[in-house]
């Protein structure tokens, strides 16, 4: 699965922005999508995740209520919605898939930055 996200950039607090994750080379019906982040001198944390099949989602306590991830299966694209931005969700924002009936993720795109400022 390759995977090409994008819809970073330069926001104020308070503000949205949207990323997106464009995936190809396989049939995403037995995959997990999700994004996480990693900000600057922190470890890679999970931000939300949603099954292809059947949509279900999980998101970190720390965006839940914020961010809203979906799925447009007909553009095979993933979608991070993230509304009333705070400086900490500066980071850089990675989309990943893995097979639904494993953990680990196995396919990573190459990062978005989203830099909030106060």
């Amino acid at each position: 699965v390759q995977l090409q996200a994008c819809g970073g950039g330069f926001v104020q607090a308070w503000r949205s922005l949207r990323l997106s994750c464009a995936a190809s080379g396989r049939t995403l019906s037995n995959y997990v999508m999700g994004w996480f982040r990693q900000a600057p001198g922190k470890e890679r944390d999970f931000v939300a995740s949603i099954r292809w099949s059947g949509g279900i989602t999980y998101y970190a306590d720390s965006v839940k209520g914020r961010f809203t991830i979906s799925r447009d299966k007909a553009k095979n694209t993933v979608y991070l919605q993230m509304n009333t931005l705070k400086v900490e969700d500066t980071a850089v924002y990675y989309c990943a898939a893995r097979s639904t009936y494993g953990t680990k993720w196995h396919y990573w795109g190459q990062g978005t930055e989203v830099t909030v400022s106060s």
